[in-house]
């Protein structure tokens, strides 16, 4: 059971303490009380979790206890060989890249990683990325090339790090060299926005030939708070702006942005997590299998082919 509740959760809350506290007392689950909370938390939960806004699925992606990339690697691959540096200034601690095996397939996996507390935020820097981090993907990338390895990508970044000395190391000219070269890398690309794929930062390592994204999660070309202050001067229009943006895996998919949604578990990600990670891991697998199956152009024609395709237009 979640140890934090998002405003729209709280009537679960006193639910759930009554079974925790029933289950401490050594009370089984034929135990008529216990039976009786479990069912209507059941149902309180599908009553809240089929009626969500896009402004609290967004909330959803940022919940403290969400499964982080570094959850999802170690359990998909516990062989993970993590790789750091990107040859010129450092290692950025955002972004973790490495190779490992799953099932049969050898992979490299990239993901951008946020801390649990306060501490490992501030040594992952909150999962924004700097430009040695961008780099330092673009590194592994091509090392996937070379020896014909799919490329995993796992985005979960607030955007970029806009800093002073990010941006004297060059953060934009990074990112636009991730673009280029990932447009044209000749190996399987698979993306999977596994929280908040906001702005550049998560379009940096974001150029793909599959784009996934689990259920509660968003991905835009800005936050909602970002696009209400610049549309209306005022962040708390957020809301407002996750609907006029449409940044849920729904929407994207209805313009071509998303290919495939991964269902999570009742109550998000993060209440049942071994079952998610195991369908992330599937979910790979297929897609890897499939983008071999069917690539039968160049990475390059095939891609330029599906990003022409994206997005919805209308003419007055």
């Amino acid at each position: 059971m979640a140890d934090y509740y998002l405003d729209f959760e709280k009537s679960i809350k006193e639910i759930d303490l009554k079974i925790l506290e029933l289950e401490s007392e050594g009370s089984s689950d034929d135990n008529s009380e216990l039976l009786s909370l479990k069912t209507n938390r059941e149902t309180i939960l599908k009553e809240i979790y089929s009626n969500l806004t896009r402004w609290q699925r967004v909330q959803l992606a940022r919940h403290p206890q969400r499964p982080l990339s570094l959850d999802y690697i170690n359990y998909m691959a516990p062989d993970f060989i993590e790789l750091h540096g990107d040859r010129y200034y450092g290692d950025d601690k955002a972004v973790i890249c490495g190779i490992a095996t799953l099932g049969k397939q050898k992979v490299v996996i990239i993901g951008q990683q946020k801390g649990k507390n306060t501490k490992e935020n501030l040594l992952r820097n909150f999962g924004m990325m700097r430009p040695e981090g961008y780099r330092k993907a673009l590194r592994i990338m091509k090392l996937a090339e070379k020896f014909n390895l799919p490329v995993i990508t796992l985005l979960d970044t607030p955007g970029a790090y806009p800093g002073i000395g990010a941006e004297e190391r060059g953060q934009g000219e990074a990112i636009a060299r991730n673009l280029l070269e990932m447009s044209k890398l000749e190996v399987p690309i698979i993306s999977i926005v596994i929280g908040e794929g906001a702005s550049g930062g998560a379009l940096g390592i974001g150029v793909c030939d599959r784009m996934i994204m689990l259920e509660n999660t968003w991905y835009s070309v800005i936050s909602p708070e970002g696009c209400a202050s610049i549309l209306w001067r005022d962040a708390a229009k957020a809301p407002d702006a996750a609907d006029a943006m449409k940044v849920m895996p729904d929407d994207l998919k209805k313009m071509g942005i998303c290919d495939r949604i991964i269902k999570e578990p009742l109550g998000g990600a993060h209440r049942e997590f071994g079952k998610i990670a195991a369908k992330v891991k599937k979910v790979i697998l297929e897609e890897i299998d499939s983008i071999r199956k069917n690539n039968t152009n160049s990475f390059l024609d095939s891609r330029i082919e599906r990003y022409d395709k994206m997005g919805i237009f209308s003419e007055s």
